[in-house]
């Protein structure tokens, strides 16, 4: 049973009633969500970070009335041409997506919201501003909790219907922006907001500390998306003949046409009633599911471990613990005795102790050497197949 006690981070409110009464339905301003909170890596270390390789980063600066975005990796030189001291006419901010697949703080930061289920989550972006740096008035298409970290941030909110774009801008910048309501967050206040709400953050130092706001963000794939992808994951089960559709095309009772290149009604006919035999159980859906949410983006890339015994894991982990890598997404569906496990896109099935113990590494990411000897009985399947993971770069000993 998850924990729903009254939480700070959701300003005294337990995860049920934040559920009920603000998930997905209006916005909450939180004081004081986490206490000396100022948050988890400086300027330089995020800019560092923007220099990566494997590193999804952006700048967008707004110049002489219009918005521009670059994409890293950057280098010193990108940010050195950035105005140090922003105007009206130019400001800018950095943007770094995924910090918890790189920093440990990150990840742990991100388990404080696991009221929310990890099918939902992507990812946490860190972005840092000198004064009056932004995005500019946008909505996005799912929730997000922002979080301040040093510095201040001045979120402006509106309910408005006009989501009218600037045409031509490198992002979804809304042309028009009624505010409604504005606070200013200050280290450790936090902001929920629903998808498609209207809002704009505009960084605030006045010469002091700059800004840095820590945005937690869930996934929600559009439903077209979800079927294209569903429709895939279909073809692949009736390939490997998961899906029985006996017989051929048969047309016994095929009549002379007026027309040899007319597909006939009666053809069309026979076709649909064959294709509304094509059928999925909720097992199917929840499969799909739980591959497709646990798929890795098209930029991780895991780092294989390397190799030891099987024995050598055994006596580590006893030892030390294990845990999921940064970049790993662990998801599991229950039916009845039977745990199905996904771990990045790959599946795995287990029941009784081995599936209880599983399920708690997916829940809390990390395992101690205490949980490991009082949740595992010897079981060589499950050894093995937590060697595997471990040499696929999927876990690593803590």
């Amino acid at each position: 049973m998850a924990n729903n006690q009254a939480l700070q981070l959701l300003g005294g409110l337990t995860p049920s009633q934040f559920l009920a009464e603000y998930w997905q339905k209006k916005p909450l301003l939180i004081k004081n969500a986490i206490s000396n909170f100022e948050g988890l890596l400086s300027p330089e270390e995020l800019a560092g970070l923007a220099c990566e390789d494997d590193v999804q980063s952006r700048i967008v600066e707004y110049k002489k009335g219009k918005w521009h975005a670059s994409h890293g990796p950057f280098e010193d030189d990108d940010f050195a041409r950035l105005p140090q001291k922003p105007s009206a006419q130019h400001n800018w901010t950095l943007l770094v997506q995924s910090v918890n697949h790189y920093l440990p703080e990150g990840a742990a930061l991100l388990q404080q919201f696991d009221f929310i289920p990890h099918a939902r989550l992507d990812d946490l972006m860190v972005s840092y501003a000198p004064d009056g740096g932004g995005v500019g008035p946008h909505f996005d298409s799912y929730d997000v909790f922002l979080l301040q970290g040093q510095g201040k941030r001045l979120w402006r909110i509106s309910e408005q219907t006009d989501l009218s774009l600037i045409e031509g801008a490198p992002l979804r910048i809304l042309q028009n922006f009624d505010t409604a309501q504005e606070w200013l967050l200050e280290a450790g206040d936090m902001l929920y907001l629903p998808p498609h709400l209207a809002h704009w953050g505009i960084a605030v130092s006045a010469g002091k500390t700059d800004c840095m706001t820590y945005s937690i963000g869930f996934r929600a794939p559009k439903n077209q998306e979800l079927a294209t992808e569903f429709l895939g994951f279909m073809q692949d089960k009736l390939n490997q003949d998961q899906i029985t559709l006996a017989g051929i095309y048969q047309d016994a009772d095929l009549t002379l046409q007026d027309h040899a290149a007319e597909i006939s009604s009666t053809m069309v006919n026979k076709v649909s009633l064959d294709l509304q035999k094509i059928k999925w159980s909720d097992e199917m859906v929840a499969e799909f599911l739980g591959t497709y949410l646990s798929d890795p983006k098209a930029d991780v890339v895991f780092d294989a471990n390397k190799k030891i015994s099987v024995k050598s894991f055994s006596e580590k982990i006893a030892k030390l613990g294990l845990g999921l890598d940064l970049k790993s997404q662990m998801l599991f569906f229950s039916k009845e005795q039977v745990v199905k496990f996904f771990m990045n896109g790959e599946t795995a099935l287990f029941t009784g102790d081995s599936a209880e113990l599983l399920k708690l590494l997916a829940d809390k990411r990390n395992l101690t050497p205490e949980e490991l000897a009082n949740n595992v009985r010897v079981d060589a399947t499950l050894l093995q197949q937590l060697y595997d993971w471990y040499l696929a770069g999927y876990l690593s000993i803590s």
